[in-house]
C-alpha cells in the first residue's frame, strides 16, 4: 500500500496507538519481572554471569543486554558480567556449519556456561529452536534460564527448560522488539535494587534512589519484592505516556522523513546507520530491519550498519582517532544518493558529529535520533530529520527511539517519494 504524505501521518498515529497494549502487559507481568529480577540478582551474588542470545532483531538485544550490565548508564553501580552469544561470528559460523544453525548457542553454552550462570534467550515468536535447545542445555547445567518472548511464546514459552518466562502478546516482530528494550531495562535496573538490598534492607542507593525512591525506604524481603512488582507497573505505564507524547508531537516529521527516505531508496541509494554502545546494537537492528525486515508487506531495502566491521572499528581508533570511526567509513561507502541514521541517548557523541559533518558533505541525507534536548545533534545544522526523545533517562529514550525508527521503517514502505 502506497499512501500520500496527509495518511502516512495517520499511520504513524495509528502505529504509535497500536502499541500501548502490548506495552502494558509487561506491566501486568509486574510479579513474574520481580522474581526474574530477585533470581538474576542471587546468580550475580554468586559470582554468576550472564549469557544471552537470540536470532535476528533479538541477537541485537543480546548485544544490548551484554552492554547494558557490563557497562551500567547510572555511574556508581557495579559492572556485572554478561555475554552475547552472537558476537563471535567465527564460532557462529563454525558450529553452524558444522552442527547446524540449531546448535550454535548450545554448544557455547556448553562450553563457556557455569551452574551459577544465568541463561537468556530472546525470540520475537517463541519457536526459535536454536534458543530452545540453548535454555535446554542452559538447564541441564543448572543454569538459571530466562525467556523473552513474543506472540504465544510458542514452544519455548511451554518448555520446562525455562524458569522465568516473559510474554508480548503481539506477531508484530517489531513491536515485540520494543516491549522487549522495556522489559530487559527493567530487568537491569531491578537486579542492582536487590543487589543493593541482598536482605530487604537499603545500602547504596546510588543514583538508582532517584528511579525507584520508594525501593531503598522500607524493609524486609516480601516489601521488597511488592515495591518492585509495582514499581515495574509504574515504568510501564511511563513509557506507555511518553510514547503517545513522541507519536503526537512527531507523526508529522516521521512522514516527511520517510518520503525523504523513499526517494533516496528509489533513486538507488542505501541507508548508513551508526552509533555508539546500545545504539550500536540499536543501529545494527535499524539496518537489519530495513534489509531484513521479517514482514511480507515491506520489501527488502539495502542498508548497513557501520559498527558491524570489529577490525575496521579498532584498525580505525587505534591508528587515527574513535571519533573519526563512522565519517571515515562514509567517505568510503558513501554515495550521493544515500541516507544515514545515527543514534545518540545524549546527542553530544563526536563521533556522530563527525559522520553527520561528513556525510552533509557527501551530500547524503542525514537523520538523527536523540534524547533530552538534543545536545550537539540538534545544535548542528547538518541533520535533515531530527527527533528527540524529551526524557533525562537513557532507558526511556532508547524504549522510544526504537519505536520511532520501526514506524519509520513501516512509513518509508507505504510512502511515495518526495
Amino acid at each position: 500500500m502506497v499512501v500520500d504524505a496527509d495518511g502516512l501521518e495517520l499511520l504513524a498515529r495509528a502505529a504509535f496507538a497500536r502499541r500501548e497494549d502490548p506495552a502494558r502487559a509487561l506491566g501486568a507481568a509486574a510479579g513474574d519481572v520481580a522474581r526474574a529480577c530477585e533470581a538474576m540478582a542471587e546468580r550475580f551474588r554468586r559470582g554468576g554471569k550472564l549469557l544471552a542470545f537470540g536470532n535476528g532483531g533479538p541477537s541485537t538485544d543480546a548485544q544490548h543486554v551484554s552492554v547494558e550490565f557490563v557497562h551500567p548508564v547510572i555511574v556508581g553501580k557495579r559492572a556485572l558480567p554478561a555475554l552475547s552469544l552472537v558476537t563471535d561470528t567465527a564460532t557462529v559460523m563454525g558450529v553452524a556449519r558444522r552442527a547446524g544453525l540449531d546448535e550454535v548457542f548450545a554448544h557455547q553454552l556448553d562450553v563457556l556456561g557455569d551452574g551459577d550462570d544465568i541463561a537468556l534467550g530472546i525470540s520475537s515468536d517463541g519457536r526459535c529452536e536454536n534458543v530452545l535447545r540453548a535454555l535446554a542445555a542452559a538447564k541441564r547445567r543448572g543454569l538459571l534460564t530466562v525467556a523473552l518472548l513474543g506472540g504465544d511464546g510458542g514452544p519455548i514459552a511451554a518448555s520446562d527448560a525455562v524458569d522465568h518466562v516473559l510474554v508480548v502478546p503481539s506477531d508484530d516482530p517489531q513491536i515485540v522488539k520494543e516491549v522487549h528494550v522495556t522489559a530487559y531495562h527493567v530487568l537491569w535496573e531491578l537486579v542492582h535494587v536487590f543487589l543493593d538490598r541482598p536482605d530487604g534492607v537499603a545500602t547504596d542507593a546510588g543514583d538508582l534512589g532517584g528511579l525507584y525512591p520508594f525501593l531503598y525506604g522500607g524493609t524486609g524481603d516480601a516489601d521488597l519484592r511488592s515495591d518492585v512488582a509495582r514499581s515495574t507497573a509504574e515504568k510501564v505505564d511511563e513509557i506507555v505516556r511518553l510514547r503517545g507524547v513522541v507519536g503526537d508531537a512527531m507523526a508529522t516529521g516521521l512522514a516527511a522523513c520517510a518520503r525523504d527516505l523513499r526517494a533516496r531508496f528509489a533513486g538507488g541509494g542505501k541507508l548508513l546507520t551508526f552509533g555508539n554502545g546500545g545504539s550500536s546494537s540499536d543501529a545494527q537492528e535499524v539496518a537489519q530491519s530495513f534489509l531484513e525486515p521479517g514482514r511480507t508487506d515491506m520489501p527488502p531495502l539495502p542498508a548497513l550498519c557501520l559498527t558491524n566491521d570489529i577490525a575496521v572499528l579498532t584498525a580505525l581508533s587505534n591508528d587515527v582517532d574513535f571519533d573519526v570511526v563512522f565519517a571515515r567509513q562514509l567517505r568510503a561507502f558513501g554515495k550521493p544518493d544515500d541516507a544515514v541514521i545515527g543514534l545518540s541517548t545524549s546527542g553530544n557523541s563526536p563521533n556522530l558529529i563527525g559522520a553527520f559533518d561528513a556525510a552533509r558533505r557527501l551530500g547524503l541525507l542525514t537523520i538523527g535520533f536523540a534524547g533530552s534536548d538534543g545536545g550537539a545533534m540538534a545544535a548542528a545544522d547538518t541533520v535533515d530529520h531530527l527527533f528527540v526523545v524529551p526524557s533525562s533517562s537513557v532507558h526511556r529514550i532508547q524504549e522510544v527511539q526504537t519505536t520511532l525508527y520501526h514506524v519509520l521503517r513501516e512509513l518509508t514502505a507505504a510512502a511515495t517519494a518526495a
